[in-house]
């Protein structure tokens, strides 16, 4: 069989006058190849050889599964990636990213204006509300400005003690405090944007109170001034997209839904190994490995001012309630820890 090319050459010199043997001889094939492609078309016609089946085939209604069940989000194929990968696919990722561009074309990327600070200079920190209702779920997020190093908690509330806690917490995994956190809007950080006179704001007292303890200043980001605050904005996008939207989606197919200790737990693990033990797209390095460096004030000793309502009311005893999700699902997003 010859090309598709060179069919149309047999057919080309057969209508300038060329007899089957000058044919022959000038392509250098046999007299019988050009009968056959003169006595029948369809023989002329390129027929390719049948394509194999490619690495990911077997894997491509999992995909197609996968982000039918995050939708109307989408997985990033670095997140589906990693979950093939331990179920034996040995292909590689190019192949992947067009199938998840198939199922759902990327959106355009906002532009980005950088806003760097010094080492241990600034945190970023906002709530992100993940579910309303009676089943309410938040989650806060603290961005180191330098070393890109961020902290994760999944709350019910945004009270000014699950607020304080959470900063806390944040400290602690940190290894210390840096010398500024930057807000927005916060109605437990702020009551009333130039509350005193232009850039004197009015703090909330029992949140004013906790930095001046812990040794950082309050910032208040400008309103509509992205640059202030993109650090934290862009995580907050990265966090749905490579880690809520699968753990989310993962519960679904089992016929769950994702709560606070589910969360949190998947969210250490997904901190230590893929969050912070990346190579960050801005600064070229390891956030963990850069914390190193940030140079973060002391932390102090633990919070105990009366301005908290918590601590000026009575404790009320809060009854056990038992595990949502079988226990086997813990152990699985603990990863050994």
């Amino acid at each position: 069989m010859v090309g598709s090319e060179a069919a149309l050459e047999i057919g080309i010199l057969h209508r300038h006058g060329r007899s089957i043997r000058q044919i022959a001889r000038e392509m250098g094939i046999s007299r019988n190849t050009v009968r056959r492609y003169l006595r029948d078309e369809v023989a002329t016609r390129y027929k390719p050889r049948p394509s194999r089946p490619g690495k990911l085939d077997p894997f491509g209604a999992y995909v197609i599964e996968r982000q039918r069940a995050a939708a109307p989000e989408r997985i990033p194929g670095s997140v589906l990636l990693m979950e093939l990968r331990e179920r034996g696919y040995c292909g590689g990722y190019t192949m992947l990213k067009i199938l998840v561009a198939s199922l759902r074309p990327k959106a355009a990327a906002d532009p980005v204006i950088r806003f760097e600070t010094d080492p241990g200079e600034q945190m970023q920190v906002d709530w992100a509300v993940i579910r309303r209702g009676g089943n309410r779920l938040s989650v806060f997020v603290a961005t180191l400005g330098w070393s890109r190093a961020t902290y994760v908690e999944f709350v019910t509330d945004e009270r000014v003690e699950t607020l304080i806690e959470a900063h806390e917490n944040a400290f602690f995994a940190f290894g210390g405090v840096p010398r500024e956190v930057l807000y927005d809007n916060m109605r437990t950080v702020v009551l009333e944007r130039h509350g005193y006179g232009r850039g004197r704001h009015r703090f909330h007292p029992g949140f004013l109170d906790f930095a001046r303890h812990c040794g950082f200043r309050p910032r208040l980001c400008a309103p509509y001034r992205a640059q202030t605050k993109g650090k934290l904005e862009r995580f907050i996008r990265y966090l749905g997209h490579s880690f809520y939207v699968p753990l989310a989606s993962r519960l679904v197919q089992e016929g769950l839904v994702v709560d606070r200790e589910t969360a949190n737990l998947a969210a250490r693990r997904w901190l230590r190994e893929v969050a912070n033990a990346r190579v960050h797209g801005t600064t070229g390095e390891i956030p963990a490995e850069r914390l190193g460096e940030e140079g973060l004030q002391p932390i102090p000793m633990p919070y105990a001012g009366r301005s908290v309502r918590s601590i000026q009311q009575k404790p009320v005893p809060v009854p056990i309630v038992g595990l949502q999700h079988p226990l086997s699902l813990y152990d699985a997003f603990a990863g050994g820890v």
